[in-house]
């Protein structure tokens, strides 16, 4: 894997301080409700009266969350500088709420550009801070999550340290990370979708991709067909049964060996036309194709290949 795994709240409440003497299980669950550490495997109280590691105050909305709360935001890959740094409000009063005077607002316009400047110093930072907003930004477009940004940003600060950037465009590189985030995360996003959002063609991103790829000794396994399955037969409104006739027909693909080498959106439009054709929601080539963003062609050979291989009875 190329990040870390950070526990889900669920697994950070589980601990293995203490042994159940009724099971032996090592696994305990702290439940700061009732303030006791329980067995996960028979629910024997293993300690009573357990310290309370959250805040002191209560909130009952985000708002109050904010006010009360003297901790700023976790740190992130997603920002150059990890979000660590310090930012000068651009609001015109002071700590007590007082309005500035002319003459301190424009030591405080100065103080914070040339805050600015320090923040973003050498090459590596410019760098950084011009991908890593690349990044988000297709992020955006495309829908993607912020974990998947957190990889794709982990990968960049990665290709730059072993300096690979040099001599390659920023924004082709940074398409290509965020195309192995997608992979390593199980997220169906395809080559011409990540080209459709950056600023380079298909081309470059794969070769980028692959070079990046090598270099970092970064091996993903191809993406799974069927997971384009949802988001395809959605665009193309065909019901619940249709989608999961087209999941069966992939996995029967599969296990024939059919979708090797072959492109992993290309069999799905073929999957979904043949179940389309099976349930009676008839949907064109044509129609496929454009929602799958392949040609017709590949949606024809797919569609024969697989009906050829599973015997699939279709009633046209």
């Amino acid at each position: 894997m190329l990040t870390d795994t950070y526990p889900s709240e669920e697994e950070e409440n589980k601990t293995s301080e203490f042994d159940c003497p009724s099971c032996g299980n090592s696994v305990s669950v702290r439940d700061y409700q009732q303030n006791k550490v329980i067995c996960e495997d028979c629910g024997r109280v293993l300690k009573a009266e357990i310290k309370d590691r959250g805040p002191e105050w209560r909130a009952f909305d985000q708002k109050g969350h904010e006010k009360k709360s003297r901790a700023g935001p976790p740190s992130t890959e997603t920002i150059h500088d990890k979000g660590l740094s310090t930012q000068i409000d651009y609001g015109g009063r002071d700590a007590k709420g007082n309005k500035l005077s002319p003459s301190r607002r424009n030591k405080i316009y100065r103080l914070r550009k040339w805050h600015k400047r320090a923040r973003i110093s050498g090459s590596t930072d410019r760098n950084l801070a011009f991908s890593l907003s690349e990044i988000n930004r297709m992020s955006s477009q495309l829908g993607l999550s912020k974990s998947v940004q957190e990889i794709a940003s982990k990968i960049y600060r990665e290709a730059v340290e072993e300096n690979l950037i040099r001599g390659r465009s920023m924004e082709g590189i940074a398409s290509a990370v965020l195309y192995a985030a997608c992979r390593e995360a199980q997220i169906p996003r395809t080559l011409e979708e990540i080209a459709e959002v950056s600023r380079v063609e298909k081309r470059e991103i794969g070769r980028n991709y692959r070079f990046v790829a090598r270099k970092l000794d970064i091996n993903l396994p191809p993406t799974d067909p069927a997971r384009y399955i949802a988001r395809f037969g959605s665009d193309l409104n065909i019901s619940g049964e249709a989608k999961v006739e087209a999941m069966e027909i992939i996995r029967k693909a599969q296990q024939k060996r059919l979708t090797s080498g072959k492109s992993p959106s290309g069999t799905a439009a073929g999957a979904i036309y043949i179940a389309t054709l099976k349930s009676g929601e008839r949907r064109t080539q044509r129609e496929v194709a454009k929602v799958a963003d392949v040609t017709e062609v590949t949606v024809r050979n797919r569609y024969k290949e697989i009906a050829e291989e599973l015997s699939e009875k279709i009633e046209a």
